[in-house]
């Protein structure tokens, strides 16, 4: 990075008044309003198309925080952006990060009002503000009632919970669901079918929360039966579901759910932990199959475990993907123990493996109707289909859901099953999209050094816990 000299830089921001920022040799900031006694705030994002031939690049500069780099990361994904390559650094109290992002068919992002999205984002102060646990920087919703579920598998619940749902005249308008480890979470938005709104009758309200614990309580298990009904809060559903599935020790394998299926274990992250004494840091490497949104679920799990990324560098092949992060604890130590390491490599696995599109990927694409999700669970259960992950949507009522099945073993759907829940359903609203079968290792590649000179390489959604729901 080319060394700055001393300067003094006054501007303007809307409602925030002047601001007057000092910029040292070493590229530290600190910044005041001029009503107001120092403030530390984001300063600079830059975007360009220039210096890279096959990527956006994007610069954020900025005061550093726990959990800054996961709510940047998460701007970028939430817009269904590809980072593939990121180099990370937050020395002192300033964090420099370098993003090279493409749009989901491989293109540099050209649209100038996805650019000023990203720019003025990052560059809001109320956006850096937002708590850790349980928010990251959404807006809270008025317009649905949220339901969280969590647990273990058991088939057939996923489709008698939408059941009760529909009966009760509640519109699943959003939802994710995922399973993994033979846990499973999901967070439900309904609404009244009625009115469209959010669920506010008290009487209504106790009587879902009666109905699904009845629902839940099917498999013998009391601590499954559990429900709660708060105001609604600041929520990202999908950083939620990492937390849920954290809370709820996915990352602990399950040997007996595992016992009679063949599990290749060279399909699974590989995840390295070591200490790198003469700097005082533990340094995490990472390889594995590349995907969509992948560095936001590992930083999702190291922000929640309490881990600072100080250096950080991310690349991706055509297949696989390499992380590196140099970390240390909040309270400054690295880890200490090999029992913690052993538990950071399991839950970053977990995190790598939760969001794995295993299975059949199928595209649901038609009218939206109250009970339509009870439905297609039903017919799914009916024609032995296991749903491994889920993501339901409702826009300009029109339901835009993808379900990623495999049969109730686990392994690949028979054609024939498909052809004959496609005839149910209707050819033109349920199609194919992709088959992950046959599963295939990902091939070598050469690890690039990056940082400190060296780069690592490093089933049924069916029983459930009701943790807590929003109205």
């Amino acid at each position: 990075m080319e060394e700055k000299e001393d300067k003094l830089i006054s501007f303007n921001r809307r409602g925030g008044g002047n601001r007057v920022l000092y910029l040292g040799g070493e590229g530290r900031r600190s910044c005041r309003r001029e009503e107001e006694d120092k403030v530390e705030i984001p300063w600079r994002v830059v975007i360009e198309n220039n210096t890279c031939k096959d990527a956006t690049v994007i610069q954020v500069d900025s005061v550093n925080k726990h959990g800054i780099l996961l709510e940047v990361v998460q701007v970028l994904t939430d817009l269904n952006l590809l980072i593939t390559k990121a180099y990370i650094s937050s020395d002192g109290g300033w964090f420099m990060d370098v993003f090279n992002v493409v749009d989901r068919d491989g293109n540099k992002i050209r649209d100038e009002g996805v650019i000023n999205y990203i720019q003025k984002t990052l560059e809001n102060d109320s956006f850096f503000l937002s708590p850790l646990r349980g928010s990251v920087g959404v807006m809270p919703s008025e317009e649905h009632t949220s339901i969280e579920l969590a647990g273990t598998d058991r088939p057939g619940l996923l489709s008698e919970v939408c059941a009760v749902l529909a009966d009760l005249h509640c519109n699943v308008v959003n939802a994710e669901i995922w399973t993994h480890n033979s846990r499973a979470a999901a967070v439900v938005h309904v609404t009244d079918a009625s009115t469209g709104c959010a669920i506010e009758d008290p009487n209504r309200l106790s009587k879902i929360k009666v109905l699904l614990r009845n629902v839940l309580k099917g498999n013998n298990d009391l601590k499954t039966a559990k429900m709660t009904l708060s105001p609604p809060g600041v929520m990202h559903r999908e950083r939620r579901l990492h937390q849920m599935m954290f809370d709820d020790r996915d990352y602990e394998r399950n040997e007996r759910a595992e016992h009679g299926r063949v599990v290749d274990k060279s399909l699974r992250p590989n995840v390295s932990v070591m200490n790198c004494i003469e700097r005082d840091y533990t340094v995490i490497t990472m390889r594995s199959k590349d995907r969509p949104k992948l560095l936001f679920d590992t930083l999702c799990t190291l922000t929640d475990m309490q881990y600072v990324v100080f250096h950080g560098v991310v690349h991706t092949g055509r297949t696989e993907a390499f992380q590196e992060y140099y970390i240390r604890h909040v309270d400054g130590l690295p880890i200490s123990s090999e029992a913690e390491q052993e538990r950071v490599m399991q839950c970053l696995e977990a995190a790598i493996e939760r969001r794995a599109s295993e299975g059949l990927e199928l595209e649901l694409c038609t009218e939206d109707r109250v009970g339509l999700l009870s439905d297609i669970t039903r017919v799914f259960r009916e024609n032995s289909l296991s749903i491994k992950r889920a993501e339901i949507s409702t826009k300009s009522g029109k339901a835009e859901d993808t379900f990623y099945v495999t049969d109730v073993t686990g392994s690949a759907v028979d054609t024939k099953t498909i052809d004959a829940i496609r005839q149910e359903i209707g050819q033109s609203a349920l199609r194919v999209k992709r088959n992950s079968w046959p599963l295939s290792n990902p091939p070598q590649e050469t690890a690039t050094s990056f940082l400190f000179s060296n780069l690592f390489k490093a089933r049924t959604f069916q029983n459930f816990k009701l943790v807590r729901s929003y109205s």
